[in-house]
């Protein structure tokens, strides 16, 4: 493929999939995968026609970017490693968190060692001179690129923004346990809507005031909501959280006292609830990104689509499902996919970059903060 850029991939799940599905025409050669279990990275290999490496290590010799699709806990790892090597860097969310036990660990020290492991990141991000792009898909989905256009066309002052991400439980097997994933519903949910206002305030402040409007403090909450002892359980949610939340909300007060609220939650049913809505002074916004309704189905027999993908997180595949056509346009996999390699060439940083990255996960983890003192309001750090 000439100069096509060569990607290695870290993570053999679903990201991973979803990122080698939704991959530039052009330009972009996928060579190997890597993953810790074997058997994972080598079946990968062999359904897509890729080399297995043992490590990222092995593999980096041999790649020009490093797509990072695996647990939060080993996102750092591999990042400080490209940076080490020279290589560029797509990390999925979220970017980092604080990876030891709940038990014997104060929010407040948790907070301490993300600021300090950010502050590590950006530094060798920096001193290595490249790119390096946060899978966020919110901040590409359509209907947020349009907003985006309108804020900055018309100069809105944006007053207030509500989102969401809820389904009935991750994929993922490791998730619900806080030393690999660093949260639970906050974190690992929470993070797409706030990262696509933290993204759009961003972009308001660049277009009216010349600089960004960042998050100045937090007040949030989170329960456990399928661990009470009088929970319910019919078996259509996933409640095997061993010590993390399934239920958030996080209220942002940014520095031009405008505010934004964000809930996250294991306890939607029907599939993903992905929305983003803009209050401003000269317009209102919905941004939707799952479900969008462009093709309804009705199916009255499960066995008929029993190997039909409709739609992400569906809990049954009988009646009417809206199913999605395209999830890769529609949740922005493709574009954001398209920005960070363009990214790379230009050698520009992308739409959604480490600044955003590391803005996001200070914010939630003040979030942490709060919630542990019952709401109480928390400033959001700032590294210098």
């Amino acid at each position: 493929m000439g100069n096509a850029l060569r990607l290695g991939i870290a993570g053999a799940g679903f990201a991973a999939r979803f990122h080698l599905e939704n991959l530039p025409e052009a330009g972009v050669e996928a060579v190997g995968v890597t993953s810790a279990r074997a058997e994972s990275r080598e079946a990968f290999a062999l359904e897509h026609g890729l080399r297995a490496f043992d490590s990222v290590e092995a593999m980096l010799p041999e790649i020009d970017v490093l797509d990072i699709c695996t647990p939060p806990s080993s996102h750092s790892e591999y990042i400080l490693a490209a940076a080490a090597a020279g290589k560029h860097v797509i990390v999925e969310k979220p970017l980092t968190g604080f990876f030891g036990s709940p038990e014997g660990h104060t929010k407040e020290q948790m907070l301490a060692g993300v600021v300090d492991e950010a502050r590590r990141l950006r530094d060798a991000v920096s001193a290595a001179g490249i790119q390096l792009g946060y899978a966020e898909n919110f901040v590409y989905a359509p209907s947020v690129q349009k907003e985006r256009e309108i804020v900055e066309k018309t100069r809105a002052q944006i007053l207030r923004l509500v989102g969401e991400e809820s389904h009935n439980g991750s994929h993922s097997p490791v998730y619900g346990i806080w030393s690999i994933q660093g949260g639970g519903s906050l974190i690992a949910k929470g993070c797409h809507p706030l990262g696509a206002i933290l993204y759009l305030k961003r972009k308001e402040g660049m277009a009216r005031l010349g600089h960004p409007i960042r998050p100045a403090a937090v007040s949030a909450r989170t329960h456990s909501i399928t661990r009470l002892p009088g929970f319910e359980d019919r078996g259509f949610l996933r409640t095997d959280y061993q010590d993390t939340e399934d239920y958030a909300f996080i209220h942002v007060v940014f520095e031009d006292g405008t505010v934004a609220d964000v809930t996250a939650s294991e306890l939607v049913l029907g599939g993903i609830y992905d929305f983003v809505e803009v209050f401003a002074n000269n317009h209102r916004t919905r941004c939707r990104m799952s479900p969008v309704q462009v093709v309804d189905v009705y199916n009255p027999r499960h066995d008929q689509f029993k190997d039909l993908y409709l739609v992400e997180k569906i809990s049954s595949n009988e009646g009417w499902i809206p199913a999605s056509p395209e999830e890769g346009w529609s949740l922005g996999y493709g574009r954001e996919l398209r920005d960070f390699f363009a990214a790379i060439r230009e050698g520009r940083s992308p739409e959604s970059d480490l600044d955003l990255a590391i803005d996001i996960t200070l914010t939630l983890y003040a979030g942490y903060v709060s919630a542990d003192a019952h709401g109480r309001e928390t400033a959001v750090p700032h590294i210098s």
